[in-house]
C-alpha cells in the first residue's frame, strides 16, 4: 500500500505526467550510467518519447525537463525559472556537460525523437539509449506513471517508500476501510497514522508533512503577488493578483461572496504558479494542484487557523482517499479524463475538511463520495494542450465544491444512496468510456477551439 508521502510531491509545473516524470526518468538514467561507471564512455543519450508525451513536449516543457533530469536535478530542489538561462543553451545546442569523479567533465550530444505512435506498455513511455562512438552501451525505457512518479519498463508499480513491515491496517476498497475503522474505534486519518509509523519515524511524517504546506503557502503567495502572463502561444493573464488587491481593499468583507472569491484565489494562485513551471505540491497531480491548497488557506482563514496536528490529519485522510483512487481506478488523464485529477483532488479535499470538522467515518467517505460523484465524465481536452484553459478555473470551482461537498455531508441525517466504492467503480468506467481524444489531449472539443486575440 502507498504511503501518504507518496501521494503529495514536492515537484515544479506544468504537468506531473508529462514534465515531473520525464525530469525524474532522466535522472535515474544518468545516475544509472554514473553508478555503471559508463558515463566518460558516452557520447551521445538519445530519448525516444512515445505518443502523448511526443505530442504534448512544447506545451509541457517536456524537453526541458529532460534536459534537467540529464544535468542532476530533482523537481524537489529546482526552480525551473532560475534555471532557464543553463536549460535553453544545452537545449540550442542539443547537448550537455557533466562533471566527473576525477575533477574532469564531458559533453555528450542529446537527440530527442518523437515517435507518435503509443508504446504498448503505458501511454506516458520514453526510452533512453546511451551510445559511445560506435554502439548503444545501455537502454532502458521508462513509464511516467503520474503524480509525478516513474516506472522502469519491466518493473512492478511499487511504491517509491517501501514499507519496513506491513502495514497494521491494509485495505484495498473503502468498504475495507470503513469496516476497519469501526472495528478499532479509529478515524481515517488515526487509521493511517498507524499505517505511516510502521515506515516513517514521527518526526520524519510530521517534518515531511510541514514541508509540503509549506510549499502549498508559498505557491499561494507567490501566485497572488506575481503579475504578467503565462508562458505559452495563447499569453493567458494572470488573475490571482488582482483578485487579491481586490480583496486586500475590502479587507472588513465577510459576505459568503467575499469567503468564497478567497477560495477563488488562493486556488487560482496556485495553479498559475504551476503553468508557469513554479514549485507546487501533487495533489494528486500537477493539474488539480490548487484545489487542496485553496481548501486549506479557506479553512485556515475563515473556520479556525490550522495547526500541525490537524494539517496531518487532513494530509492524512486525504492521501487515504486517493490512495483507494489509485488502486480501483486511476489519477491519469490519460486514462479517464480530468475526473480522475480534478475530481479526485476535490474528493481528497473535501473529505480532509470533513475530518477537520469532525466527521464520522462514514460522514467522511460520503464527503469523498458526493465530490467525486459532480466530477463524473469531465473530460480532460485543455486549449492547445496548455494546463491553463480550463484547468486554472476548473482548480477554484473545484475547491468550492469541497467544501459543499464536505459541509452536505455533515449535515446529512439520512443513509447515502451510493457509496465510495461504488462512485470509484463508476468513475473508471467512465473513464474507460471516454473517447480518447477527451482524456489529456488537445484533440476534443475545446482542445481545438482558437481562443479570441486581444488587442
Amino acid at each position: 500500500m502507498e504511503s501518504c508521502l507518496d501521494i503529495f510531491k514536492i515537484v515544479i509545473g506544468p504537468s506531473s505526467s508529462r514534465t515531473v516524470g520525464p525530469m525524474r526518468a532522466a535522472c535515474h538514467f544518468i545516475s544509472l550510467l554514473r553508478e555503471q561507471e559508463t558515463l566518460p564512455l558516452i557520447r551521445e543519450i538519445e530519448i525516444e518519447l512515445y505518443g502523448a508525451l511526443s505530442l504534448s513536449r512544447k506545451c509541457h516543457n517536456v524537453d526541458t525537463a529532460l534536459y534537467l533530469g540529464l544535468l542532476g536535478y530533482q523537481p524537489e530542489n529546482v526552480d525551473l525559472r532560475s534555471h532557464m538561462a543553463v536549460i535553453k543553451r544545452a537545449e540550442n545546442e542539443n547537448k550537455i556537460e557533466l562533471p566527473l569523479s576525477d575533477a574532469g567533465g564531458i559533453t555528450i550530444k542529446v537527440k530527442i525523437i518523437a515517435n507518435h505512435q503509443a508504446h504498448p506498455g503505458h501511454p506516458y513511455a520514453m526510452t533512453f539509449r546511451a551510445r559511445d562512438d560506435y554502439f548503444t552501451v545501455y537502454e532502458e525505457t521508462w513509464f511516467s506513471t503520474g503524480a509525478g512518479q516513474v516506472r522502469k519498463h519491466g518493473e512492478p508499480l511499487t511504491s517509491s517508500l517501501p514499507l519496513r513491515t506491513m502495514s497494521p491496517f491494509e485495505f484495498s476498497h473503502a468498504a475495507q476501510l470503513l469496516a476497519l475503522c469501526r472495528r478499532n474505534g479509529l478515524s481515517v486519518a488515526a487509521l493511517m497514522m498507524k499505517n505511516e509509523l510502521c515506515r516513517h519515524s514521527p518526526q520524519t511524517l510530521q517534518n515531511y508533512l510541514a514541508q509540503i504546506w509549506d510549499v502549498m503557502q508559498q505557491a499561494v503567495y507567490r501566485g497572488l503577488h506575481t503579475e504578467g502572463v503565462l508562458p505559452g502561444p495563447y499569453q493567458v493573464p494572470r488573475r490571482a493578483c488582482a483578485l487579491h488587491k481586490t480583496l486586500q481593499a475590502n479587507r472588513s468583507a465577510s459576505d459568503f461572496l467575499t469567503a468564497l472569491n478567497w477560495v477563488n484565489a488562493f486556488a487560482i494562485a496556485v495553479s498559475e504558479e504551476n503553468a508557469s513551471g513554479g514549485q507546487i505540491v501533487t495533489a494528486p497531480t500537477n493539474g488539480a494542484c490548487g484545489i487542496i491548497p485553496a481548501a486549506l488557506c479557506w479553512y485556515d482563514k475563515f473556520v479556525t487557523p490550522l495547526e500541525p496536528g490537524a494539517l496531518t490529519r487532513f494530509f492524512l485522510t486525504a492521501a487515504a482517499i486517493a490512495i483507494l483512487f489509485k488502486q480501483n481506478a486511476s489519477i491519469l488523464g490519460s486514462e479517464v479524463g480530468c475526473q480522475g485529477e480534478i475530481g479526485v483532488a476535490c474528493s481528497m479535499a473535501a473529505a480532509g475538511l470533513a475530518e477537520l470538522m469532525g466527521a464520522s467515518v462514514e460522514q467522511t467517505l460520503s464527503a469523498a463520495e458526493i465530490a467525486m460523484e459532480h466530477h463524473l465524465g469531465l473530460t480532460c481536452d485543455p486549449l492547445g494542450g496548455q494546463v491553463q484553459i480550463p484547468c486554472i478555473e476548473r482548480n477554484a470551482i473545484s475547491a468550492v465544491k469541497a467544501i459543499n461537498a464536505a459541509t452536505m455531508a455533515m449535515s446529512r441525517v439520512s443513509e447515502p444512496c451510493i457509496s465510495l466504492d461504488e462512485i470509484i467503480a463508476a468513475m473508471y468506467e467512465t473513464g474507460k468510456d471516454m473517447s480518447a481524444k477527451y482524456r489529456e489531449t488537445y484533440h476534443g472539443s475545446l482542445g481545438k477551439i482558437q481562443p479570441c486575440k486581444r488587442g
